[in-house]
């Protein structure tokens, strides 16, 4: 099993939203925001190679959208899948499934294009599109508040095409990658539980966005389900200290792994390090 990581291109958010009810006063020393409160993250993805399957994780948000929607989030270092993947000395054919954490458009937008006719096709032409039911549905059927994060010329080109795939809880895409599903940011989020050389690195997506929201109460404002959210991150955070899992972080612009440690104040951040780094000390 091969795995590596990549990043598809840097946004900018409001910081508020991205801690939700902490004040800036103690975010902003662990998670600097600029002169307009806007703090920069990462679109982070995992490419794994496992037996016959080459997996891409979340595709970023790629660029479909006019002018307009992409000054709203101020993007740098976008890449294409092209300009990646051949890196590895692979081609966008190659990719045999693309899971999705979820739809919002920030996580698969990347994973359909615009051909020259400005149709929209599938990026990885042969792969299976992984995605729960439960979010699925959610991004078909949205409520009013998360409708904006539905971008309808990212979703429904998958159905067309013949290529969605449903997974449930604790689907095993692979011998090596288990899907769990949790509700708290959107219905059904799917998050990859992957066993590299005998240890578990969990590609948290927005469970965990960032290293600085691991305590408890550091929620992003666009969870959904914010107490379930709540009670989830706290089982998840104490199963993965027992376990001592490994997590990777999307959204992180200046973390890329952790470990984790039980402290009087909760469970915070142990070590930090990148993908590379850590693959180095296993070997």
């Amino acid at each position: 099993m091969e795995i590596f990581s990549f990043n598809t291109g840097n946004l900018r958010l409001d910081g508020g939203a991205m801690f939700g009810v902490v004040p800036k006063v103690l975010w902003n020393k662990v998670y600097e925001a600029d002169e307009n409160n806007y703090v920069t993250l990462s679109m982070r993805s995992l490419l794994i190679i496992d037996g016959d399957k080459k997996i891409i994780i979340d595709a970023g948000m790629g660029d479909k959208q006019d002018e307009k929607f992409f000054s709203h989030y101020f993007i740098s270092e976008a890449r294409t899948f092209d300009e990646i993947l051949k890196e590895r000395n692979l081609t966008v054919n190659d990719i045999t499934d693309v899971v999705f954490t979820h739809l919002h458009f920030d996580h698969c937008g990347g994973a359909v294009q615009y051909n020259d006719e400005r149709k929209a096709v599938l990026t990885f032409p042969n792969a299976n599109y992984w995605v729960s039911k439960e979010q699925w549905y959610a991004a078909v059927y949205p409520n009013a508040r998360e409708e904006a994060s539905f971008l309808k010329e990212n979703i429904l080109p998958i159905e067309e095409s013949g290529h969605l795939r449903f997974l449930a809880n604790g689907y095993k895409l692979t011998e090596n990658i288990e899907i769990r599903t949790f509700v708290g940011h959107t219905e059904g989020q799917a998050i990859p539980f992957i066993t590299y050389k005998g240890q578990t690195i969990v590609y948290t997506g927005d469970l965990i966005p960032a290293v600085a929201n691991i305590p408890l109460a550091w929620l992003t404002a666009y969870d959904m389900k914010p107490i379930e959210g709540l009670e989830e991150k706290e089982k998840f955070l104490n199963e993965a200290v027992e376990n001592n899992y490994v997590l990777f972080f999307e959204h992180d612009i200046y973390q890329e792994c952790c470990t984790l440690k039980s402290t009087p104040k909760g469970v915070r951040v142990d070590k930090t390090f990148s993908l590379e780094d850590w693959k180095k000390e296993l070997n």
